[in-house]
């Protein structure tokens, strides 16, 4: 199932896109009270936007903006509303995003044609282990496009191995939906209980909330800890309820491919400028088909590269390469920029670490500090070394860490009113 769009040409698809951007930029200018005042208040004439190109004269969107003006981004009437999702809020307050019956659809599409990226069709069944409640967009858009694949779902949710091991088995799904590190934890349950899981009837896991892959495509050291053990394939997804869009891999496992009938996307630097390309830069989305919260030139706040050699799946879309980090939680220590992806990545290597969090602050110089707070079987002097020498080896720096209890940082970390682990605590 891979639409027609996605094996065009490049300049095909840039002739499509382009086509798309006039009709949403008369639609926002029509509808949208926040796009109104903003082309109004820097004096834009939308007329002359014409091509991609053309995208670098309009203003950025910013999270700030939403949160600030959540209400002037709906394009609709009250009652036209369906559905009603909310961000995660990992960076700030949280924003109320609604939906109407028609992005409803476009949602379940997006998601149908990203399961099949992954190799996912009619007559598999999936168990879906993450929350479909609390306006989580996710599990919806889950479900909705299975359910348009014509697939079997089973609805489990998140959390607690042994109620997905009893699922597992009785209904004999073929793929996941999951956090990957909670893979980890069914692994250790199905050997604590004898569960024989290589003959399971698992072939694959889509995988979201969390890196699978190094910036080379190679596989990081979380999913190796999976594989090593599981033999099941593996696919990475990048999405947000802001784009109403995913970006999942294929099975060539070379970055999440681009739907372009759904979405444009820009890599920008600081200046909101295009990156050279193979360069890291902030992906910057535009949304076409939306009709209740469009947006334009929206920035994630996260550091990507695009690859646009054509994949041997068929399709010539962009792809877009592993999250480097959120630009907001970059941190300069001691002459080297880190993000908490690199970090996370090390502190996985050692299998006596059972939880972490990180905390940066700012220091009396105006520096930025850096205190790592691990739960381990092993808390020795010795093993503290050892964790050091392995960050001086991989990152070049070694930042403070300390032991702590499982007690202490599992309720930091696992937050009952959070979606996703929270390891990252920014102070500065």
């Amino acid at each position: 199932m891979i639409p027609a769009i996605e094996k065009d040409s490049l300049e095909e698809i840039k002739i499509f896109q382009e086509k798309k951007l006039v009709e949403l930029l008369e639609y926002i200018s029509q509808n949208s009270p926040f796009y109104k005042r903003l082309f109004a208040g820097q004096n834009i004439d939308i007329s002359k936007v014409k091509t991609l190109e053309d995208l670098q004269f309009l203003p950025v969107t910013t999270k700030e903006d939403l949160q600030q003006y959540n209400d002037d981004f709906l394009c609709v009437p009250q009652q036209k509303i369906i559905d009603y999702a909310s961000t995660s809020g990992t960076l700030g307050d949280p924003v109320t995003f609604g939906l109407t019956d028609s992005d409803l659809d476009r949602l379940a599409y997006n998601e149908a044609i990203s399961f099949a990226c992954a190799g996912i069709a009619e007559g598999d069944v999936v168990q879906l282990m993450t929350t479909i409640d609390r306006k989580f967009m996710a599990g919806l858009a889950y479900f909705l496009g299975l359910r348009k694949l014509k697939v079997s779902v089973i609805r489990v949710g998140a959390g607690i191995p042994e109620m997905q091991w009893d699922s597992i088995l009785k209904y004999n799904p073929s793929y996941l939906i999951t956090v990957p590190s909670f893979l980890l934890k069914l692994i250790e349950y199905a050997e604590a209980h004898e569960i024989d899981y290589n003959n399971s009837s698992i072939k694959g896991a889509v995988c979201i909330g969390e890196s699978l892959r190094e910036q080379d495509f190679s596989m990081n050291i979380l999913s190796k800890k999976i594989t090593d053990k599981w033999n099941i394939k593996l696919f990475s997804t990048y999405a947000s309820t802001e784009m109403s869009t995913a970006f999942t891999e294929c099975e060539h496992g070379k970055g999440g491919h681009h739907h372009p009938e759904l979405i444009i996307v820009e890599v920008l630097d600081e200046n909101n400028q295009p990156v050279k390309n193979g360069e890291t830069g902030e992906l910057t989305f535009t949304t076409l088909g939306i009709e209740a919260m469009p947006l334009l030139r929206f920035k994630t706040g996260d550091m990507v590269q695009f690859h646009d050699e054509p994949c041997a799946c068929g399709r010539n879309t962009l792809r877009v390469g592993p999250v480097v980090g959120r630009k907001k939680q970059m941190i300069k220590y001691k002459g080297t920029t880190l993000y908490p992806p690199a970090m996370n990545d090390v502190l996985s290597s050692f299998d006596t670490i059972e939880n972490h969090l990180i905390e940066i602050s700012t220091n009396d110089l105006g520096t930025d500090e850096i205190l790592i707070k691990i739960a381990a079987k092993n808390q020795t002097p010795e093993f503290l070394q050892e964790i050091k020498d392995h960050f001086r080896a991989k990152l070049r720096v070694t930042p403070k860490i300390e032991f702590a209890s499982k007690e202490v940082l599992n309720p930091l970390v696992f937050n009952p009113m959070s979606r996703k682990p929270i390891r990252f605590f920014d102070y500065r």
